[in-house]
């Protein structure tokens, strides 16, 4: 795990022994069974995850009880209900886990100090946002400016490995289309 991690933050930043163990000091790693809740809708919200190894789903619930996946977060990925994390508030979406899953915890607190107190991880955490916010930007145009089939297509070609890891229903759920649609779309 401590290999993983630290080959995952020198992807954007160059780190010393030492500087890794520091980094190191400000996560827990946890474990979650297949069904297990990270963070549920309501809830305060504690963490944010970095996942070393299973699938999770960032799922919101609308007034009219209905499920719209919001995202996954596969190996090697950062996931949470962001706005809750830094707020310190009610969590508006519920992380749950698809497979069994471990990962890394960080909690606001370390969050902070590690961006007040060493500049790298100021900079990694950056560069991350920064991504995380045109791949949502990316998602949002993909929603409002292509079909249903363009939209599978895309999501088939980038992640392959998550249509064997994840139910039709969920799929369906993400690209904001029906199961009966979804059914249709593989079926061409």
């Amino acid at each position: 795990m401590e290999k993983l991690f630290r080959a995952h933050l020198e992807k954007i930043i160059t780190l010393t022994d030492e500087e890794f163990e520091y980094i190191k000091s400000h996560f827990s790693v946890m474990n979650f069974k297949r069904r297990d809740f990270l963070v549920r809708k309501g809830e305060k919200v504690t963490y944010v995850f970095w996942v070393i190894s299973g699938l999770l789903k960032l799922n919101y619930v609308d007034d009219a009880d209905k499920n719209h996946v919001v995202a996954f977060a596969m190996e090697d990925w950062w996931e949470g209900d962001y706005y809750a994390f830094f707020n310190q508030s009610s969590a508006t979406m519920s992380l749950q886990a698809l497979e069994d899953t471990q990962v890394l915890c960080m909690t606001l607190d370390s969050y902070n100090t590690l961006c007040r107190e060493f500049h790298k991880m100021a900079y990694f955490f950056l560069e991350k946002a920064n991504k995380g916010h045109i791949s949502s930007q990316q998602r949002i145009l993909e929603l409002i400016s292509t079909n249903a089939k363009e939209r599978y297509d895309k999501l088939l070609n980038r992640y392959p490995v998550l249509f064997q890891r994840v139910s039709h229903t969920l799929i369906a759920s993400y690209l904001g289309v029906t199961r009966e649609t979804l059914s249709r779309l593989t079926a061409q």
